[in-house]
């Protein structure tokens, strides 16, 4: 009889302590979003929920893909073989417009990562760039015109006061740096990071996300931005809020455990390794701001932008349409 109620205890006992887990068990939503982002930090934000997503511990069932450059990603989204992307600011006010509303700005990802290296010492304002050749990534992209906006706004013609030599790879503006091919380079992070831990004699000479405040008149920069497919959040709204819900915690997790999450990183081929990585995650602006923060800032981006290249961002400002906010936020 003893044994009998020292097993029945037992069993009591064992079933106490699994009803917690059992209780914090991911409700799932049954539904596969299927995800791209970027070679870089809008990627390293998202690590944390990679690997949760692998282990079953998600809400969303989820398939990543990671490309190169937003060219290999837009014809994705056009043709709705995604159901969100990680991509530049400016590249998802020019979809909008091209897929007619078709997508969404669901979260700010990324905000300012680009930084001005010198491999010497004379830059210490904007105004020293007056004359200067710059090596630059991201013709088209939000490294130009974020460079092009902080010049003009210093009386500077991007055109004409200074030479802009673009390369297609942050690698290959990084290695001209790392080679002395290049004196002075716009570079985003974790690139800056790389340069920074292999060459001793180039410094950090501008950070164009704090010239951006300085002349701005309170718009942010935003590197950028993950776009939801309207049709799938329409059919799917529970996936979709769960799955920012999912990736707020991921990018929150990254920022408080840059150890971890570098190693995911080196993992996945984001950065060249892990200690790169670690020193990179707190320069990488990595966020996830949704709601109507998200919509001030964003807008007052894409209007910035607009002002100085109508192009830049498909010909018109941002309106309420170009935004997704989860009914918990309305």
């Amino acid at each position: 009889m003893k044994r009998i109620f020292a097993l029945v205890l037992a069993l009591s006992l064992a079933l106490l302590c699994l009803a917690p887990a059992m209780a914090e068990e991911t409700e799932k939503t049954g539904v596969t979003m299927r995800v791209a982002s970027l070679k870089g930090p809008t990627t390293m934000g998202l690590v944390k929920l990679m690997q949760d997503a692998e282990a079953g511990l998600t809400a969303n069932d989820y398939t990543f893909a990671m490309e190169g450059t937003a060219d290999a990603i837009s014809p994705l989204l056009i043709q709705g073989e995604l159901d969100a992307a990680m991509i530049p600011c400016n590249l998802a006010a020019v979809l909008i417009g091209r897929t007619e509303g078709a997508l969404e700005i669901a979260a700010i990802n990324t905000l300012g990562v680009l930084y001005v290296l010198e491999n010497g010492d004379t830059i210490q304002s904007v105004e020293d760039l007056r004359g200067k050749t710059i090596f630059s990534t991201g013709q088209g992209t939000t490294p130009e015109y974020a460079l092009d906006y902080v010049l003009s706004r210093n009386g500077i013609d991007p055109d004409s006061d200074v030479t802009v030599e673009f390369r297609s790879e942050s690698t290959e503006v990084a290695s001209a740096m790392l080679n002395d091919a290049a004196s002075i380079a716009v570079l985003p992070q974790p690139f800056v990071t790389s340069v920074l831990m292999q060459n001793e004699n180039v410094r950090v000479a501008l950070s164009l996300t704090d010239e951006w405040d300085k002349v701005g008149d309170g718009s942010a920069m935003i590197t950028g931005v993950c776009v939801v497919r309207k049709a799938f959040a329409e059919e799917h709204p529970e996936a979709v809020d769960a799955f920012l819900k999912e990736y707020a915690a991921s990018t929150e997790y990254v920022n408080a455990n840059p150890a971890e999450a570098a190693e995911w990183i080196a993992e996945l081929e984001i950065v060249g390794n892990a200690k790169i990585a670690e020193a990179a995650i707190p320069a990488c602006n990595i966020v996830c701001i949704t709601g109507e923060e998200m919509v001030t800032k964003a807008s007052g981006y894409i209007d910035a932008l607009y002002e100085q290249n109508p192009e830049a961002v498909g010909g018109k400002p941002a309106d309420e349409s170009y935004f997704y906010i989860a009914a918990s936020e309305e």
